[in-house]
């Protein structure tokens, strides 16, 4: 049994030696085949929507020393810098961020 085990060990090693030289010769080089380019495609024009409001926000105090929220509120907003400005479209959503920080910001509609 001892001889039956060393056998099959030896065939099995064998047979992996076949298989990664199998592999190796199987990778040859294929010749490289020219992609073709697809034309542009023109996009489909979109009706213009109303223009929606937009209300500009400015960073006045610092951020610094302020609550988490109240931080994560304002990186929500845009700001980052004291003195910088964005102009945001006018949503409940922002109107509600920007009520939660007034007293940093400037706010002109």
């Amino acid at each position: 049994m001892a001889e039956e085990k060393k056998v099959t060990k030896t065939a099995a090693k064998s047979t992996a030696k076949k298989n990664v030289a199998g592999k190796s010769t199987a990778t040859t080089k294929k010749a490289a085949t020219p992609k073709k380019e697809a034309a542009p495609k023109a996009a489909p024009k979109k009706a213009s929507a109303p223009k929606a409001k937009s209300v500009k926000v400015t960073l006045i105090k610092s951020k610094f020393g302020r609550l988490p929220s109240h931080r994560a509120t304002i990186t929500g907003l845009g700001l980052k810098k004291i003195n910088h400005t964005v102009e945001l479209i006018d949503t409940p959503e922002v109107r509600g961020m920007i009520n939660k920080v007034s007293y940093l910001l400037k706010v002109e509609d």
